[in-house]
């Protein structure tokens, strides 16, 4: 079968390999229907942060049609169609016991602890499988996983917040910013370096298109003070700016991969009570996420970038991190799919 393989850090291969046998007890066998590329998985091409063996095929974004079950499995069936949790928890640590398995002290993901979803066939933990509505359309079955990481980002965010600000139009900040916009926020703004995927963004969700900076802030807001953000850029500066228009009182969700240390004067945090809340991966959100998905089918379809196969995934690779396209994810379909 095809796969494509991290090698080491800037050495990803699309390869033919052994199709997988069996699967062990509690593990389930799929044919991959399609995966999404996550900023993480350019993050860890560019960076080896979290190679741990090689080669190892990527993508935890996936979902699949069951073609075999191991021993022990009765939560799916053979022919039901499943996403992922990319989370690979040790289920023995405090934190798994308390329930935030996405704390776990040695948590792991999909495409690092064992082979994910850039490959024709993937064998993953039964656990790690929810079952998806037959007509579910596959590309947005894909982005089940950054839809819970963007809801988890999103549900820690004050509730009376009014205003919500999202920085990065990436596939996270842009389904933050759907999500806000249909049930979370009274106004969402929306701010990206790159102006044709801030517009889509914009277009899609309803949100405002804003500068950082507070003469913008204060006419999209009425001057109405700015108590939330979401922060999915991973970029210092980003961080900078954002901090200059939020008001006293404010909370940021920062959800994105940071490429760089911080150098902020913390008695800003202080003096202006500024709470910073980091948001790894999403806790119990999986479930609501997939059961949103069909509602939220259509605009989901209209964020998508490219459709993609298993052999174009290297050169999308080049063109995602030179921050080309307008749109928020790459889809890789393993069937035959037509370009959008």
């Amino acid at each position: 079968m095809r796969a494509a393989r991290l090698h080491g850090p800037g050495d990803l291969r699309v390869e033919d390999i052994a199709a997988p046998g069996a699967p062990e007890p509690g593990w389930v066998k799929l044919r991959v229907d399609a995966a999404g590329i996550c900023g993480s998985d350019l993050h860890n091409f560019r960076t080896g942060q979290w190679i741990s063996r090689s080669p190892s095929t990527a993508g935890h974004e996936l979902t699949g049609t069951v073609i075999a079950i191991g021993d022990g499995v009765d939560t799916v069936a053979l022919g039901e169609r499943v996403v992922a949790d990319s989370r690979f928890w040790c289920g023995e640590c405090a934190q798994c016991h308390a329930g935030k398995r996405h704390l776990c002290t040695s948590l792991g993901f999909v495409g690092e602890i064992c082979d994910g979803g850039f490959a024709e066939q993937a064998v993953l933990p039964a656990r790690l499988l929810h079952t998806i509505d037959a007509a579910l359309d596959e590309r947005v079955a894909a982005m089940a996983e950054p839809l819970a990481v963007a809801l988890h980002a999103v549900r820690r965010l004050p509730k009376t917040a009014g205003s919500v600000l999202v920085v990065g139009c990436g596939t996270i900040g842009g389904l933050a910013a759907l999500l806000l916009s249909r049930t979370f926020a009274d106004t969402v703004l929306v701010a990206d370096h790159n102006p044709g995927r801030c517009a889509r963004v914009a277009r899609v969700t309803g949100a405002s298109i804003v500068d950082l900076n507070r003469d913008a802030i204060a006419a999209a807001t009425a001057d109405a003070p700015l108590l939330a953000a979401v922060e999915a850029t991973g970029s210092v500066a980003a961080l900078g700016q954002l901090l200059g228009v939020l008001d006293a009182g404010g909370t940021v969700a920062m959800v994105g991969i940071f490429h760089g240390r911080l150098d902020i004067d913390p008695n800003i945090l202080v003096e202006r009570e500024i709470a910073l809340l980091g948001c790894h991966a999403f806790a119990d959100e999986l479930p609501d996420a997939i059961r949103m998905l069909g509602e939220l089918t259509e605009p989901m379809v209209e964020l998508i970038d490219r459709e993609i196969g298993l052999d174009d995934v290297p050169a999308a690779y080049e063109r995602l991190l030179a921050g080309q396209g307008d749109g928020l994810k790459t889809i890789i379909r393993m069937r035959s799919a037509g370009r959008v």
